[in-house]
């Protein structure tokens, strides 16, 4: 039996709201209906750091965790993967990048740090990654 969390809690109600006494409106969403949703919310988050407002901040990075939990509940409707998926392959990911922390590989400074995990994702990627960690 799984551990009572909050986690656990949030997992729980998602599955309420896509079952069949759920909700309506949750029920018909799709990925695509939510992208700009979930963009809105990255900008209010953006905005709460630029304004220092960490109220703002843990509300946005709420309304955010709750596109992530969105966007997982569809896909496992669908059978493409679920939370659990997305959590188990960003620890890989985190771990995988983070040699120094979990490996053998030795650092003296950030930029080391910075170069190691961009070589690591263009590696994971099979072509120049596009997007720079900095």
């Amino acid at each position: 039996m799984a551990k009572n969390t909050k986690f656990v809690e949030l997992k729980n109600i998602f599955t309420i709201l896509h079952s069949k006494r759920g909700c309506m409106w949750d029920k018909k969403q799709t990925h695509k209906s939510l992208i700009k949703d979930l963009r809105e919310e990255v900008d209010e988050f953006v905005a709460a750091v630029r304004m220092n407002n960490y109220r703002h901040m843990q509300e946005e990075l709420g309304d955010i965790l709750l596109h992530v939990m969105f966007n997982a509940q569809i896909a496992q409707k669908d059978k493409k993967f679920d939370i659990e998926k997305v959590i188990a392959g960003l620890i890989d990911k985190l771990k995988r990048r983070h040699p120094h922390v979990f490996g053998k590989i030795k650092v003296n400074s950030t930029r080391q740090i910075i170069a190691n995990w961009n070589k690591i994702k263009e590696k994971e990627k099979g072509v120049s990654a596009g997007t720079k960690y900095k």
